[in-house]
């Protein structure tokens, strides 16, 4: 499956649809959006991953390099609208103790 990127600015905020799977794939294309992103001082990149439903360990390592360029230039990653299944995968690698993840899970059983 392939994944779409939509990105949108708003003033200091830029939004990052996605829609599909965040897989081996996919996972060049993504970092390639977004590492960009996080190099202007004082955005916040923000990644709506409500219809994504599926994603494997190099879709986690992508958020992980996209993290790291953050705190590198000054700009904050946050994750929202998560679907369950997804938000497993990042709670069961710990990763959401260092990340900025919105509460609102979606898809919950």
């Amino acid at each position: 499956m392939n994944l779409t990127i939509d990105v949108t600015n708003r003033e200091n905020v830029i939004h990052v649809s996605l829609v599909g799977e965040v897989d081996a794939f996919t996972a060049p294309k993504l970092k390639e959006s977004l590492l960009p992103l996080t190099k202007e001082e004082g955005q916040t990149i923000e990644v709506d991953l409500q219809e994504v439903n599926y994603m494997d360990s190099t879709g986690l390592g992508v958020f992980i390099s996209t993290l790291k360029s953050t705190k590198e230039h000054n700009t904050e990653l946050k994750l929202i609208q998560m679907q369950d299944r997804v938000h497993r995968l990042f709670k069961i690698t710990g990763l959401t103790e260092i990340m900025n993840i919105d509460n609102t899970v979606r898809g919950g059983m």
